[in-house]
């Protein structure tokens, strides 16, 4: 009885051992993937024909049906393409060069007839002029009275940026936009003004961006409300360093919250926070939000049951996890990864013909269209979950596609919810990417008036605004605004630039 039970024992420590080889040998085949394999989510021909048949492959998994003589997919014959040649604005500024024959080549040499002109064969370059500095003088008259030598005035001039300062409007949109939409840092800025022998210190460029941040917030303020009152509001975060933050080590990680809506008018706002915690959705949002869309983080689900917040699933991120677990697969293998990624792809093909649809046009066909693909999905996943092993990476991408079902499948209800939270992502990414330039912020009033100055940039980019134009007519008209009327004629859908 007691070898009986060793001998069990031991076999179950070597099945749990032999699980754990297979999992440490999987994450080692993906992170060799990670760094050396494409990062990139698009699809290859072969896995087309599978998202062309998704249907087909449950109905093969059911009946048990052979398909490995099924055609995956036809490849297009070659067709020679020309790329389309590069056509330069009509609204550029022209300089025009002539180029006239000498006198003596104006004479036919044949009978020595005057040539007549005829026309001009014109050929169009591009140029560009680094940018150009100048000096703006503002000068204010000032007058006495000539009699009684007891009355002065001095003509008035309109609030500046930063008074007395030596940073216009210009400058300021222009330092801004290098660094917040141009990913170029302040110190080499500073190299860059420097090599017009103009003496701006990182410091100095530093402290203005700071001071205008500030400055700004009553702007960022109306926008927060704009989005707050938006029926779908779309919510992110990522890293940022912060290296003077009180009882935290510079190392330590610090966060930006992004907060957006992408409809008709789009607004994107940025919030600093040391924490990821609860406490930060919270604050962020309130009773007055229909409807939220994130990712699996479970630090908005205190948010959205006191707020009574419907919450949407992202489906981006349920196929995110396949696409991990099918870099693991045997190369021409076809496992449940792609089976997964097939059906996903099926509801992304219903949602781009809607593209430009209403949402009582969009919902109709969801529920003709959509509807029965998550009900093959999920009999799917109730019948393929159970077998597969937890802690493995298609193990992980059922487990959260499982966890995070119900809010998934919310899209449906209404025409009007998205069915991922991508537009977000690609709001957020430039950030991730700025960070390796900006390498980090000293203070959390820097962090701050940086998500506020990005968040300008952002909402201006989304709404198809040339970010230098936006934040120049708005350093120049901001000090000057003094109600709100004045302040909400700044959001990119009422300014005229």
């Amino acid at each position: 009885m007691i070898c009986r039970r060793q001998l069990i024992f031991l076999t179950n420590q070597l099945v749990e051992k032999e699980r754990r080889i297979q999992n440490i040998e999987e994450l080692v085949k993906y992170f060799k993937h990670q760094r050396f394999s494409t990062s990139s989510e698009k699809v290859s021909v072969d896995q087309l024909g599978l998202f062309n048949e998704s249907e087909e492959i449950l109905l093969a998994e059911e009946t048990t049906e052979a398909t490995t003589n099924q055609d995956i997919a036809t490849v297009k014959a070659h067709q020679r393409t020309t790329k389309p040649r590069v056509t330069i604005p009509e609204h550029l500024p022209r300089e025009v060069i002539d180029y006239e024959l000498p006198e003596s080549e104006k004479v036919c040499p044949h009978d020595q007839t005057i040539l007549k002109h005829i026309g001009t064969e014109d050929h169009e370059q591009l140029d560009i002029i680094p940018a150009q500095v100048k000096v703006i003088r503002h000068r204010r008259y000032k007058y006495t009275c000539p009699c009684c030598q007891k009355y002065h005035t001095t003509a008035s001039k309109p609030k500046q940026p930063i008074e007395k300062g030596i940073a216009s409007p210009g400058l300021l949109a222009y330092i801004g936009t290098q660094k917040y939409c141009d990913v170029l840092p302040l110190y080499r800025q500073s190299d860059i003004f420097t090599r017009s022998d103009i003496t701006l210190s990182r410091a100095n460029l530093a402290n203005w961006m700071m001071r205008y941040g500030e400055l700004v917030q009553p702007l960022i303020n109306l926008l927060m409300d704009h989005i707050i009152e938006k029926p779908v509001v779309h919510m992110d975060e990522t890293t940022v360093q912060v290296l003077n933050e009180p009882n935290k080590a510079a190392q330590s990680k610090s966060y930006m919250w992004l907060m957006a809506c992408f409809d008709e008018q789009p607004a994107v706002v940025f919030h600093y926070s040391p924490s990821r915690q609860l406490a930060v959705p919270l604050q962020l949002l309130d009773d007055g939000v229909h409807t939220l869309m994130v990712d699996g983080y479970e630090g908005y689900r205190q948010a959205c049951h006191d707020y009574g917040i419907v919450r949407l699933g992202y489906w981006a991120h349920a196929r995110r996890k396949f696409v991990d677990a099918k870099k693991l697969q045997p190369k021409g293998k076809v496992g449940k990864a792609d089976q997964a990624i097939a059906f996903i792809q099926t509801l992304y093909r219903v949602e781009k013909k809607m593209k430009d649809a209403s949402d009582d046009e969009r919902y109709r066909v969801r529920q003709e269209e959509a509807k029965p693909v998550i009900d093959k999905v999920q009999a799917w996943l109730q019948k393929n979950s159970s077998n597969t092993p937890p802690k493995s990476k298609i193990g992980v991408a059922f487990t959260y596609l499982n966890n995070q079902w119900p809010r998934l499948v919310r899209y449906l209800d209404n025409g009007a919810y998205p069915i991922d939270n991508n537009p977000a992502e690609n709001a957020i990414r430039p950030f991730t990417v700025r960070q390796k330039n900006w390498l980090f912020s000293n203070s959390q009033a820097g962090a701050k008036a940086s998500a506020n100055l990005y968040s300008l940039v952002q909402t201006a980019k989304v709404n198809d605004l040339n970010p230098y134009d936006y934040l120049r007519e708005v350093f120049t008209k901001l000090p000057n605004a003094q109600t709100i009327d004045s302040i909400e004629s700044l959001l990119p859908w009422h300014i005229k630039l």
